[in-house]
């Protein structure tokens, strides 16, 4: 059976990128294969995440590169060389410039840890989501899976899950829940649906 082949990008941990990589070994992501972990990050532990599992690799960084043309000019060279049909952004903390997502329409999504439209956009981004929502005083927060455009979390909605906000949580044990109960469980879901809409239409 045919099947997508994703280029997941990162900067951190990988958490996300872990789960994506049990999903794939557990038969919930079944159209579509990992073939390569892109990081704007040399020391992100991602990367280890992806040799342990035989991914291949690659690290771009825009220091070495002087410009957002020329990092983004790199990834689409690793996208093309190898054949990448499908992009997931995992913690990937670098904006993508309009030029670059508009090469890729319906064909880049991102997990977002909140229930967009709320605490979304620019400057809205790992702790700081949680610690928004926390203040703000909202019962439910979440995560959201969406097509990635020229717009910061702007993209189609593909997926939300809800998550109870706890009167004694912190950002940190509040980030926690949400990865284990919302983001771990969609992103993989997401993949699977968008890889196999992508293998019907080729």
């Amino acid at each position: 059976m045919k099947k997508a082949r994703i280029a997941i990008m990162v900067s951190g941990g990988g958490t996300n990128l872990q789960a994506l990589i049990d999903a794939e070994q557990n038969g919930i992501i079944s159209s579509g294969k990992i073939c390569l972990v892109i990081s704007n990050n040399a020391g992100a532990f991602a990367l280890e995440r992806a040799k342990n599992a035989s991914i291949d690799t690659a690290v771009v960084l825009k220091s070495d590169l002087g410009s957002q043309e020329a990092f983004e000019g790199r990834i689409k060279e690793y996208l093309t060389e190898y054949q990448i049909d499908f992009i997931v952004l995992a913690g990937f903390m670098s904006i993508l410039s309009e030029s670059f997502t508009r090469e890729y329409p319906r064909r880049i999504i991102n997990v977002h840890p909140s229930l967009i439209p709320a605490f979304c956009g620019k400057g809205f981004y790992g702790l700081r989501v949680h610690q928004a929502a926390i203040d703000y005083g909202v019962k439910l927060t979440g995560a959201t899976v969406h097509f990635v455009n020229e717009v910061p979390d702007g993209g189609e909605i593909i997926m939300q899950k809800a998550v109870k906000i706890r009167e004694n949580d912190t950002p940190e044990t509040l980030q926690k829940r949400v990865m284990r109960l919302a983001e771990w469980k969609i992103l993989p879901e997401s993949v699977e649906k968008v890889c196999a809409e992508l293998v019907r239409k080729d």
